[in-house]
């Protein structure tokens, strides 16, 4: 009867100490994985909200390759986990061949199945480092937009012709090109092998599997995923159930999320958006917002429309919480982001209506910690740290310093860098969120 009560013991020990999207599934090893219970996120036991940032090139400085810089990697990880910012959503690693205009580099995957290892090893040590300082990562494997490769490239790797670049051939060419992502069986196997491929790896430095590394909160089907076309919203719907089933048949121990901007990356549909957040596989909700490219700020009157803005931001937020209540799953906003004042790259342009739109986010985070709710946390765009932009021109280009704006974008645009003011914000909430959760215990 002893050796049935310690295997009982043990079996129950297991269970608790599961690292999984559900409480309910089988027991794993790790114990120290994030998982959602009643709409939340539970860290060891307790409740898991954040203030975090989009961190996409953190792997990149990781690489012992071209461009890489560990010693500025980890001057910015001591930097933000100093601030209290603890969670980073980042990009595994681009797709195609290097040298692309509006293209970050240098690429993960340069050809189907085949890899730079040395950005793989970037990966590994920034991974590494994230466990070191008890930081979380959300990692997306895959893009709509042509800033890491994405649909485009996929397809161009499936034979459907170049890749009309946004900025060259314009936008209607391009989303024409990227709407036949989803009726090419092609693209989707090789997708699919590669996130197998990523799931698989084990870390070079700490030798922890991936799919049991507790440093990842979750894998994301990609960024900022969209069905490009309203003839393609059942196709797209599948793509996510067919993805996120198959990261969950290779990976019981971690959420999964779509990387969905919300109804504004639903054709403005937002039942297709509560369809796909309501599939069993996807363990919370994201969302989202830019008030600028929206049309709710005006670039030349920041501080003018900053209040159109931020209602706005109430009410998208309002529709989307609704919605994880009704699910009864966590949701982030992962994503939401300003120019400076006078829509300078600048350091010496000030950041004021940022810090109070920023202010607006995260009181609104607070207020879902002290009062339980399902916003679990958001992610600032994004974070420049100790990069600065270069003044004899504007787009990123071979040896200027990695930041928060991909290669599409102006550099300085939405970086937030170490000497703005929104830094002191930032801490401010953090440690506000802090005091909020240990009072709570």
């Amino acid at each position: 009867m002893r050796h049935v009560l310690v295997y009982v013991n043990l079996v129950f020990l297991l269970l608790l100490a599961s690292c999984t999207g559900k409480s309910t599934t089988t027991a794993s090893v790790n114990d120290a994985c994030i998982r959602v219970e009643n709409g939340q996120f539970v860290l060891n036991g307790n409740p898991y909200y954040f203030i975090g940032t989009n961190f996409w090139y953190g792997p990149l400085l990781g690489s012992q390759g071209v461009f890489g810089d560990r010693d500025r990697l980890i001057r910015e990880l001591d930097f933000l986990k100093e601030k209290g910012v603890n969670n980073l959503r980042v990009l595994v690693g681009a797709d195609g061949p290097n040298g692309v205009p509006s293209k970050v580099m240098p690429s993960l995957q340069e050809s189907p199945g085949h890899y730079e290892q040395s950005v793989f090893d970037g990966l590994d040590f920034f991974m590494s480092e994230l466990a070191k300082r008890d930081m979380h990562a959300v990692l997306y494997l895959h893009n709509t937009w042509e800033w890491s490769g994405g649909y485009a490239q996929y397809l161009n790797w499936a034979g459907y012709g170049p890749v009309p670049v946004p900025s060259v051939a314009g936008w209607d060419a391009f989303k024409d090109y990227v709407s036949k992502y989803f009726e090419c069986d092609s693209c989707q196997q090789i997708f699919k092998n590669h996130i197998t491929t990523v799931l698989s790896r084990t870390n070079f430095y700490n030798k922890r599997k991936y799919t049991e590394d507790p440093a990842i909160l979750s894998w994301q089907i990609a960024n900022e995923p969209r069905p490009m076309g309203s003839g393609n919203k059942d196709a797209y719907a599948a793509w996510i159930k067919d993805i996120a089933a198959h990261i969950k048949s290779l990976d019981k121990n971690h959420l999964v999320s779509t990387g969905s901007e919300g109804e504004a990356g639903s054709e403005e549909d937002f039942d297709l958006y509560a369809r796909v957040h309501a599939d069993p596989n996807i363990d919370y909700l994201t969302m989202h917002i830019w008030p600028k490219n929206w049309g709710w700020l005006d670039s030349k009157d920041i501080p003018g429309t900053l209040n159109r803005a931020i209602e706005n931001t109430a009410a998208y937020m309002n529709k989307h919480i609704a919605l994880a209540d009704s699910l009864r799953k966590p949701i982030t906003l992962e994503e939401f982001g300003m120019p400076r004042d006078s829509h300078k790259y600048e350091l010496s342009d000030p950041t004021t209506s940022r810090d109070t739109y920023y202010s607006y986010i995260f009181e609104r985070v607070l207020e879902s910690v002290r009062t339980n709710g399902t916003l679990a946390g958001c992610n600032f765009w994004a974070w420049g740290g100790y990069a600065r932009p270069r003044t004899d021109h504007v787009y990123w280009q071979v040896g200027d310093d990695y930041m928060g704006d991909p290669a599409q974008e102006e550099q300085g645009l939405n970086s937030v860098f170490d000497t703005d003011s929104t830094v002191q914000v930032i801490k401010n909430y953090t440690i506000s969120m802090r005091q909020i959760m240990d009072a709570a215990k």
